[in-house]
């Protein structure tokens, strides 16, 4: 008797990331908490930028990571999953929500977020608390949160 492998554990999707810094540093925190990442591109960079190999090391395992050539692609893709929007106009924090298993979490831009018409495809738009006159953490940071929270919840780690 054959069994088949079943991919399960959360995703972690970039927005057309645009600092191969930040990149190379969720990729190594991914490869490190088991789970997938997903690029969406254009890419600010290019993947053989010296700047972005510096920071991912022997990390990036091509099997791990997905790339797909629009959001459009992406969206198709998950036409049957949960998709989690990570932005600063989230209304919800994520202290208060419910992560399942097998959630896409969505990042955007380094530099501009998501477009308005992403925001409009996502149900859930999750923002992380912070004090009122700071405007947003490095999203690698973010990454880091967020995940490490889902692995919590969903009993991963």
């Amino acid at each position: 008797m054959t069994q088949k492998l079943i991919n399960v554990g959360p995703k972690i999707a970039l927005f057309e990331p645009d600092i191969p810094q930040n990149t190379g540093a969720i990729i190594r925190t991914c490869a490190c908490l088991g789970a997938k990442l997903e690029i969406i591109e254009p890419c600010g960079f290019l993947l053989c930028d010296k700047r972005f190999k510096r920071v991912v090391m022997d990390y990036m395992d091509e099997r791990e990571i997905k790339i797909y050539q629009n959001s459009d692609d992406f969206f198709e893709s998950k036409k049957n999953q949960r998709i989690i929007l990570m932005t600063t106009k989230g209304s919800d924090s994520y202290t208060n929500f419910k992560f399942d298993v097998n959630d896409t979490i969505l990042f955007g831009r380094e530099s501009a977020g998501v477009p308005k018409d992403i925001h409009g495809l996502v149900k859930n738009r999750l923002k992380i608390p912070m004090k009122n006159d700071k405007r947003s953490l490095n999203i690698a940071s973010s990454v880091a949160i967020i995940l490490a929270e889902c692995l919590k919840q969903t009993k991963l780690i």
